[in-house]
Order: C-alpha cells, then sequence, then structure tokens
C-alpha cells in the first residue's frame, strides 16, 4: 500500500470532522459493516477485536505512524454500525480507537503514548488485532488466545533494499526507505539539529553505504548519511532552517518526511517541531484557570498538576488549534511556565519555577562539597596517560587547572606513564563522567595504507645532417706546373686553406711537406653533423679526380638520428593512523663548500630524494582526505658551486574514496629546436645548398604524473 503523509493526514482529518459531527453516508449500501469492537489485555499485548456483519476475506490494510504514533486500519465497502466513533481503551500504550466512516469507507485509528507495532488475524467475521506493548514484534493471536502460526521468515539477510529521496509538491523533502519486511523496528528521533533513524537487526548492502547530497533539491534536507553500526543501520538526516518532520509505514515502505515551516510572526512560538497536539476548540467566559489546565489534561492525555500558585480567571475563545498551543496562550497570559517528565506537566508561575530550580542547584552543590570521594583506576590501552591527563585538565602535579571542565574542584589525579594508568580521586558523579570520557576516546587509532605512483615518462628525437667538401691541385708534387693559367706567365692556385696552397706551390719545404702517398685535399670547409650523447655520426665520402689523379674533389656527407623513449616509475609506500602525518622518503645527500665567518670552508649536504609526506584524515562515510606533500628531486649539472637540483614538487589536499585511484597532478614539458649552420649565399641554393650547410632537429617530451591510492585497513589486519 503506498500513501504519502500528506495524503493520510487529510484523509484522517476529513474522517475526524466527519466522526465529530456524527455523518454517516447511508447513500449507497456497503457490502459489510463494523458492528462492535472490544478491547482486552493480555499480559503485555492489547487484544481488539472487532466483529463484522459478513465474514471477512482477508485483513484490511493497515499503516503506521510515528509522529504522532498511531495504528490505522482501512475497511473498504464497510460502513460503521457499531454505534459509536471513539473507544476509550486505557491499556498500556494504547490511549483510545477512533472508529470513523466518510463515504464507502470506515477506519479504525489507534492512538498510541508511543509507536508501537501490531498483527492482525481473520476469523470468519472477527477480526482479532494484537498490539505487542513491549515494542517488539507483534505476533497475532485467535480468540482462545492462542499464538496463530506464521510462515517462517528469514532474519539472516534482512537487508535495506534501497533508500531514495523525493522533494513534495509544498517543498517538503521525502526520504523513501525499502525495507526487506515490514516488521522491521524503526526509531526515528530528533537529536539536535539532525534526525536520526535506526533500523535494528538490518543489514546495509554497500551500495547503499553512502552520503546523498540532496542541497540541489531546495527542501530543507541537507544530505543524508547512510551507515552500518554492527548489526544495526543508522540514518542521518540534517535539515536546515525551520523545519518538522513526520515518518508512516505502508507496508515495507517508510517514508520520512521533513516539512519547512515558514515564520510567521504572528505566532507566539516558532519552533523546529511547531504545535504537534490535537487539534481542539474552547470558548470560555470568565473560567477559571485550574479548570482550563484541566481541559488541556483531557485532550492531551498527560497529567498535569498545578501549583497552588496557579489562580485567576480567563475569558478565551479558541477555534481548532493544537491543545500544545492553546496551552502555551494560556501560560502566557498568567505568566505561567510548565516543565514536563514523561506524562507529568507541571504548571507554575515563573519565578515561582526559577526559585526552585536554583535551590536544587544550590543543594546539589552543597551536597557535591559534602560527598565523599572516591578513587578510580583506568588503565588506558591506546592513548597515552599524559595526553588524558592533559585533557582532563590535569597539569603536571595532579592537580586541577582553572580551565577542566570534567572534574570537580575537589577532584586530583596521578599518572604512572611507566603503566601508562591513571588515578583519580573525585565524587562519584565526576569518576562517572572520567569514565565514559575514557571509553569514548581510549580507542585504537584506524590505520591507512597510502601507495603514491610517480611516473616520468619521456620521449626524445635528434637528428643532424652535415658536409665536409675540399679540392687538392697535385700536379706540382708529381712534377708538373700548379694551379691553372690566369695570363700568359701567371697561374692561380685554388685549394681550401692557405697551407694547401702552399703545397701545391712548393712554397712548402720538402721536409716540411708530406712524403705519404695520400694528400688530404684543402677543405673549403668543413660543417660535419654533431654527435649526440656521445655517438659520433655516420659518414659518406665521394673523390672526383682526374685521370691523371693530379686533381682531387672531395666530398663528405654525415648523418646521425636518435629516437629514445623511456618511463621511470618511483612507488613509495607509507601506513599511518588516522590524521597523524607520516613520511617516507629516499635519495642521495650532495656536497657542498660553503665559506664561514672565519674565512675557512665547511662541506654541507642537500638532499636530492625522493619524498612523500601525507597526514590522512578518515571521513565518517568511508572516504580519506589527504594533505599531500610531494617531492621528487634528482641531481642536476655539476656546476662551479656545486651539483644543481631538479625539483618536482606538489603539494595539495583532496578526498578520496576508500581504496580508489586520483590523479593529483601532473608536468607535462616539451621541447623544440631547430639549427642550420651553413655558407652565407652557398648554403641558400637550392638542393645544392645542403653541400654547404649543417643543419640539427631536437624534440624532447617529458611528462610526470602523480598518483595516489590510500586504503584504510581493516581492524582486524590492524591488530
Amino acid at each position: 500500500m503506498r500513501a504519502n503523509k500528506s495524503g493520510w493526514s487529510s484523509m484522517y482529518r476529513l474522517f475526524l470532522v466527519l466522526s465529530v459531527m456524527g455523518f454517516s453516508s447511508h447513500a449507497l449500501a456497503q457490502s459489510n459493516a463494523i458492528q462492535d469492537v472490544v478491547a482486552s489485555q493480555q499480559g503485555s499485548n492489547i487484544i481488539v477485536k472487532v466483529t463484522m456483519k459478513n465474514p471477512l476475506d482477508k485483513a484490511p490494510l493497515g499503516f503506521t505512524t510515528q509522529a504522532p504514533a498511531r495504528i490505522a486500519l482501512d475497511f473498504s465497502d464497510t460502513s460503521n454500525d457499531s454505534g459509536k466513533s471513539n473507544v476509550n481503551i486505557n491499556m498500556g500504550n494504547v490511549r483510545n480507537l477512533n472508529v470513523v466512516q466518510a463515504g464507502e469507507r470506515s477506519r479504525l485509528v489507534f492512538n498510541l503514548t508511543k509507536p508501537l507495532d501490531y498483527a492482525s488475524v481473520v476469523e470468519n467475521n472477527v477480526l482479532i488485532i494484537t498490539i505487542d506493548g513491549s515494542g517488539d514484534v507483534a505476533t497475532p493471536v485467535n480468540s482462545k488466545g492462542q499464538i496463530v502460526a506464521q510462515p517462517v521468515v528469514q532474519v539472516s539477510k534482512q537487508a535495506l533494499r534501497d533508500i531514495d529521496f523525493r522533494k513534495g509538491v509544498n517543498g517538503e523533502g521525502r526520504i523513501v526507505i525499502d525495507l526487506p519486511s515490514k516488521q522491521v523496528p524503526v526509531d526515528v528521533r530528533q537529536q539536535g539539529n539532525t534526525l536520526v533513524a535506526d533500523f535494528t537487526k538490518t543489514e546495509l548492502p554497500e551500495v547503499l553505504r553512502r552520503r546523498l547530497d540532496v542541497t540541489d533539491f531546495g527542501t530543507p534536507v541537507q544530505s543524508i548519511t547512510t551507515t552500518a553500526q554492527g548489526d544495526n543501520v543508522r540514518m542521518v538526516i540534517e535539515p536546515r532552517g525551520p523545519w518538522e518532520h513526520s515518518v508512516y509505514q505502508s507496508d515495507t515502505q517508510l517514508v520520512i518526511e521533513v516539512k519547512p515551516i515558514k515564520v510567521d510572526p504572528n505566532k507566539l512560538t516558532q519552533g523546529t517541531q511547531g504545535y504537534r497536539g490535537e487539534k481542539l476548540s474552547l470558548n470560555f467566559q470568565d473560567v477559571e484557570v485550574r479548570a482550563l489546565l484541566q481541559v488541556i489534561a483531557e485532550v492531551s492525555g498527560f497529567n498535569v498538576i498545578s501549583s497552588e500558585s496557579v489562580s485567576g480567571r480567563m475569558t478565551l475563545r479558541l477555534k481548532d488549534i493544537p491543545w500544545d498551543q492553546a496551552l502555551e496562550i494560556i501560560m502566557q497570559a498568567k505568566g505561567l511556565d510548565m516543565r514536563k517528565n514523561g506524562t507529568v506537566i507541571w504548571v507554575a508561575p515563573k519565578d515561582e519555577l526559577l526559585t526552585k530550580e536554583r535551590l536544587e542547584l544550590e543543594q546539589k552543590a552543597q551536597i557535591g562539597d559534602l560527598e565523599p570521594l572516591r578513587t578510580e583506576t583506568f588503565q588506558l590501552n591506546y592513548q597515552k596517560v599524559a595526553v588524558i591527563s592533559k585533557a582532563l585538565g590535569l597539569d603536571a602535579t595532579g592537580a586541577v587547572s582553572e580551565k577542566q571542565s570534567i572534574l570537580s574542584k575537589r577532584g586530583k589525579g596521578v599518572i604512572d606513564a611507566r603503566t601508562n594508568q591513571l588515578f583519580v580521586t573525585d565524587v562519584a558523579s565526576r569518576l562517572e563522567a572520567v569514565r565514559q570520557f575514557v571509553q569514548k576516546t581510549d580507542v585504537p587509532s584506524r590505520q591507512v595504507l597510502i601507495e603514491a605512483r610517480l611516473v616520468v615518462a619521456t620521449d626524445d628525437f635528434s637528428r643532424n645532417l652535415g658536409s665536409t667538401l675540399g679540392f687538392t691541385d697535385m700536379r706540382s708534387i708529381q712534377g708538373g706546373t700548379a694551379g691553372f693559367p690566369v695570363t700568359g706567365s701567371t697561374n692561380a692556385a685554388l685549394t681550401g686553406t692557405y697551407q694547401g696552397s702552399s703545397d701545391q706551390t712548393l712554397q712548402t719545404s720538402v721536409n716540411q711537406r708530406t712524403t705519404a702517398a695520400f694528400t688530404q685535399a684543402g677543405q673549403f670547409f668543413s660543417l660535419p653533423a654533431a654527435a649526440i650523447n656521445g655517438s659520433n655520426p655516420a659518414s659518406f665520402a665521394v673523390s672526383l679526380f682526374s685521370s691523371a689523379a693530379n686533381r682531387f674533389l672531395n666530398m663528405e656527407i654525415s648523418a646521425l638520428e636518435a629516437d629514445g623513449n623511456g618511463k621511470v616509475i618511483s612507488s613509495p609506500r607509507v601506513v599511518t593512523a588516522d590524521q597523524v602525518p607520516a613520511v617516507v622518503e629516499q635519495g642521495t645527500e650532495l656536497p657542498y663548500q660553503q665559506a664561514t665567518s672565519s674565512g675557512a670552508t665547511s662541506v654541507t649536504f642537500k638532499k636530492a630524494n625522493l619524498r612523500l609526506e601525507v597526514t590522512p584524515q578518515i571521513t565518517p562515510d568511508g572516504n580519506i582526505i589527504l594533505d599531500v606533500d610531494v617531492n621528487n628531486d634528482t641531481p642536476g649539472t655539476l656546476t662551479t658551486s656545486g651539483y644543481a637540483i631538479n625539483t618536482q614538487h606538489l603539494k595539495t589536499i583532496v578526498m578520496v574514496d576508500n581504496g580508489g585511484t586520483v590523479l593529483l597532478g601532473g608536468i607535462f614539458q616539451e621541447t623544440e629546436q631547430d639549427s642550420v649552420t651553413k655558407v652565407p649565399l652557398l648554403g641558400d641554393i637550392p638542393f645544392l645548398g645542403y653541400l654547404f650547410k649543417s643543419t640539427g632537429k631536437t624534440r624532447n617530451k617529458t611528462e610526470l604524473l602523480i598518483f595516489i591510492t590510500p586504503k584504510i585497513i581493516a581492524d582486524h589486519l590492524a591488530k
């Protein structure tokens, strides 16, 4: 059965109004009718027998609400022939029963003091409803009081099926939880400014262990965090602004609805929950205040006790307002205030209540000064005793400092660092506070394994081209006349160097000339290809000469190309506790000489290493916030002052899923260089110009990527 809160509330108010007005629709004849309703108590359970006119085929559909606590059963095509619209039960946590009819349907509404489970069974024309007063799962019984056997329900895999969020038409936020069965105990309560829902004996699938950020929906709900806590599941709902909530369940679907409250300056009270009491109307002329309080007690079901100082009379006319708002109006008009203790409301003048509470506090303070002291020993397992004692406000001597708030002024403590024990002397109430503080703080820290990967990828390409060209005339060496005729008696010699011309014209003495069979040609120019990474270029030589082998034209072409790919992976790992910084590093220390104030020199060292410094923080939803500082330094070139250090550094704060990997950042460098060395003019000749120049091309690519993977170590592995 699927329904929304606003629909059920509207229908219930309609039924209630029709019942108060005595309305009964008989325009159409119903196939069945409610003839009698009888309630009895059996142990802690309340047994309600509903006698019908005709036999029932199956139990009616029903739903429960938790704020206010009610059980509602709907009978389709059924009229109310019992002649009753209200049945006072007043047994256990069941206050009364409303029997209402609208149109062709009738409804039974049980008003409870707290949420309870129910079960029903059909015996011919009698519906037997069992309300479990202990708060456990209800078990149906028959007319003889015997337990009716129910199908065995496998509870070993009672896991929530789904969690969804929807926005209502009036801006309310609806959290829809698909339960494994309608018998799952659910406790929804407000804690401060949050709503907490506990699902007992229920598992939470991994896919539902998450934090839903629903801020963008524009409802009071900001986030929904669902976590597993042992055998139970806890859901924390964080609203914002003025709001009120309601809870209702239909079959296996539980709906928690959070509505926004519009602030009205005309209202006497603006609260996060507003007025939630049953509505009533009051019209009295000059009535005693005590009588009005008695009317409020009858409607609310609370026990209202008024002080003897409450007196006076008043006239008021209130129509269709909640009883708690009516009570507040009466108290404000007469200067009264109230204190609630369970189902009892104490009403008295404000001054009287304040005076009474002040006296009680003074008496407690006096009792605390006279209460005997006790000494208790606390054995600490995970925290250091010095840290706990400082948190308790104890100084080095064990005396209580002025800023502490746990121990009393009579309290004192003694620490034993050797056994890690704390001895505290104080009154019993303060010792209990210390005990709870130690239980909350002396817990093992969760461990986190952090692995970083630094990947340095390189892609290098270099290519050099060059040539060497030379010419030699050897006719003079072989007995001929050197050079080329210019005029009748003048010749000209052509070589690449000055000494080459001297050799051709025999200006160089014979002893200074080479006598080898081969004489190197004088070079016009020499632009060979440059070496790459210490490797000499390859060369190719061509020589043109005359048939008499006395004229030579020599050419040498050199070329070298280098292509390289590289990858360097560094993977530092470290394990540390939650919110505790950890450092791991590896590398070398480089020596440097520096002058001292006296003029002498000294040697200092600087680190060039791989260093990972990280501080993890585990969030409540299982994620990890990392404060990361990574250095990847390597020795650079050697200078006159020492080695240069190539630095790669990253510092950031990032949130990562447990076991997930995130790319923190990277550095990409690309270098392109083209160089040309040539003979002017000749090197610019198309095609032939390559014989008169040397070219070089360099392409270098370097990329640094930093990955990090945190993982929470399981408690049983960390021990």
